[in-house]
């Protein structure tokens, strides 16, 4: 069986590509830094490094690795042959990776069993995201290939922090993780992915992991930024902060249980394994690298904004959420694009103008005046 996973960083190599080699794929990787491909390639096997209670190292082996930039046609040769593609690019990335599927499928013998495709990305049906972009490659070609293969959408999680200084291609990773994936698209064809679970309804998994996972780190990393710490354990160390932070994540369990049926008490569980992992001094992690991105992080759909905007379409308090999405604001790293451009619109827009940009809501909105409200508040204290 063979698998070509787009994206060989450290979430490619050390959890997806990770559990992909446990179910016994051959892992082929594609990506577009020479370095790290030929690093691979030079490679016969790496370590992923659980680090934290209950962590191992497990040792991977059958892997390659292309540079799907310099050499298209040998990317698009092993997808032709391959049981399954997954992705761990971020969800802006997939377009770029929809011709070299099109490519593919387009070559792919049509005897072949479909190919699986699943998109491991930290976005809500990241995969049919990937399906839209690869039909509309596809063109008018699309009705003749689409049979080649099933999307199916995931849920993933797996906290994978910033690398030491000379690993290699070794990867750090904490020991907990979870790769849910939607059942229904493979109809009898189910993939034999051991380190994966399979549901009939995807939906839950992913709020559930987005609004409890997603919320909670980036929670943690702005109040943490704001505070002046650098470690995202030490500012869960902080009292004030691991308060605000729950608060927070019980008010995007209210949205939960509103939707789905969730059990409370599991619900209470979850956030505190989640807040627990969190807290695991061996993950080297930083508020900066977890804050990175800001301005995608407010968007409409995203961790903050998409649970505080249904929470206050239901009458639902969002206080806690507001409290993140401030510190959110006030998050300034001159290493990070999106930090920069995130306080140079602070400076440029209105608040109005501003709220509407970033967050996508309609002015009619009731969440609209309370984030207009903090953005106001940012801007009579803006960043040093």
């Amino acid at each position: 069986m063979k698998a070509v996973h787009f994206g060989a960083g450290n979430i490619g190599r050390g959890f997806v590509g990770l559990l992909l080699h446990e179910a016994g794929y051959e892992v082929v990787f594609s990506d577009v830094a020479a370095p790290l491909v030929d690093a691979i390639n030079a490679a016969s096997e790496y370590t992923v490094h659980e680090v934290g209670d209950g962590g191992r190292d497990l040792t991977v082996t059958g892997f390659r690795a292309v540079n799907s930039q310099s050499d298209p046609e040998k990317v698009v040769a092993e997808i032709a042959d391959a049981d399954v593609v997954t992705t761990a690019v971020g969800p802006t990335i997939l377009r770029f990776v929809a011709p070299h599927i099109v490519a593919a499928l387009t070559a792919r013998d049509a005897g072949l069993p479909p190919l699986q495709v699943m998109a491991c990305e930290n976005a809500i049906n990241a995969t049919h995201l990937l399906r839209d972009e690869v039909a509309a490659a596809a063109g008018d070609a699309w009705p003749q290939i689409a049979g080649r293969a099933v999307f199916a959408n995931t849920a993933v999680d797996r906290i994978v922090p910033g690398q030491p200084e000379g690993a290699g291609i070794d990867v750090t990773v904490e020991p907990f993780f979870e790769w849910a994936i939607e059942r229904g698209p493979f109809g009898d064809a189910v993939p034999e992915i051991p380190g994966a679970h399979f549901v009939d309804d995807l939906a839950p998994y992913i709020e559930r992991k987005l609004f409890t996972v997603n919320t909670g780190h980036a929670a943690t990393a702005y109040l943490g930024a704001q505070a002046g710490i650098e470690k995202i354990s030490d500012a869960l160390a902080d009292p004030s902060i691991e308060a605000a932070v729950a608060k927070a994540l019980e008010e995007t369990s209210g949205i939960l249980l509103a939707k789905h049926e969730f059990d409370a008490a599991d619900l209470a569980d979850y956030r505190a394994t989640i807040i627990g992992r969190f807290r695991n001094p061996a993950l080297p992690d930083t508020v900066w690298r977890v804050g990175r991105q800001p301005l995608r992080k407010l968007s409409r759909n995203e961790r903050f904004i998409g649970p505080a905007a249904e929470a206050a379409e239901r009458g639902l308090p969002t206080a806690g959420l507001e409290t993140a999405i401030a510190a959110a604001l006030a998050f300034h790293d001159p290493e990070d694009a999106q930090s920069v451009d995130m306080q140079r619109l602070l400076a440029e827009r209105d608040a109005a103008a501003f709220t509407a940009e970033v967050t996508g809501l309609e002015t009619e909105h009731p969440l609209f005046d309370r984030i207009r409200a903090l953005v106001e508040t940012r801007q009579a204290s803006p960043a040093d």
